[in-house]
């Protein structure tokens, strides 16, 4: 059988990433071989027509620096059941995220994460383009600059 990613890639379990195509040039992420499609926080959606969506994107915490408004093709909708049982019907759309160095497409599916301890899940679709996760470790892709990590932490300079 030919090797369908001849390069391969290890991220550990939280990695940052980048969402180029909707203006998001850092978010912390959890990397989850458990979730089948990426997830994002996602507030303020709205449908428009022509089979689109809107939404806003908050990469931090607890802060609305560096928010964004994105608009982008809707892929799918689909019934997701969450790590707590709870079932909802998200709208997917298609991604390009950077990890590791790298640019894959990944379908996402927008939700509220206000909850949650990371902005974004990083699933199996998008990590089998050439993705092993080592569940020990952290960041193996590369740190944000110390002041992104900063405002992530919400302690901003001046």
């Amino acid at each position: 059988m030919a090797d369908l990613h001849p390069t391969t890639d290890t991220v550990g379990w939280r990695e940052w990433v980048s969402l180029p195509g909707i203006g998001v040039s850092w978010i912390k992420v959890k990397v989850d071989t458990g979730a089948r499609s990426s997830s994002l926080h996602a507030f303020d959606i709205e449908e428009l027509p022509g089979d689109r969506v809107r939404f806003r994107v908050q990469p931090w915490q607890d802060s609305d620096r560096d928010a964004v408004t994105a608009e982008c093709a809707v892929h799918d909708r689909r019934v997701v059941r969450s790590s707590s049982g709870h079932t909802e019907e998200r709208i997917v759309v298609l991604l390009d995220l950077v990890i590791a160095g790298r640019s894959v497409r990944a379908e996402t599916t927008l939700t509220n994460r206000d909850q949650m301890g990371f902005r974004m899940l990083v699933g199996r679709e998008a990590l089998r383009q050439g993705f092993v996760v080592d569940p020990a470790r952290s960041f193996l892709g590369g740190r944000a600059p110390r002041e992104v990590r900063r405002r992530n932490r919400g302690r901003e300079l001046g």
